[in-house]
């Protein structure tokens, strides 16, 4: 089983963290290559990443991939969310956990901003 986490900052608004809810749902109905589609927050939302992680081994994922949704390379991306994520590789070495690129540094971002004001 292959399981896709979307990872995002997480907000005190619930609205925001429903708004990357909705964005995981879409994913998963577009995605053929995931068996799971969900998400999954750095700090003020739940499900905490490590959370997020367990319920797709709980449900069977063998190979899960991380896809943190954030523009830029600061501190959550370069330090915050590997630190989470590594405690999570080393309890279940077995697994495949796949740390992903975050968003901004997608070579099609550009594309899609112009797409956004043509």
């Amino acid at each position: 089983m292959r399981s896709l986490i979307l990872i995002a900052h997480g907000s005190r608004r619930e609205t925001s963290n429903e708004e990357v809810r909705a964005l995981a749902a879409k994913l998963a109905s577009m995605s053929h290559r995931f068996d799971s589609v969900t998400c999954a927050f750095l700090e003020l939302a739940e499900p905490s990443i490590p959370n997020g992680i367990e319920a797709c081994v709980q449900q069977g994922a063998k190979d899960i991939v991380i896809l943190p949704y954030f523009l830029s390379a600061g501190r959550h991306v370069v330090e915050d969310i590997p630190a989470l994520v590594q405690p999570k590789q080393a309890q279940y070495p077995e697994l495949n956990i796949e740390l992903k690129s975050y968003l901004g540094a997608a070579e099609s971002l550009p594309a899609l901003l112009m797409a956004l004001v043509d």
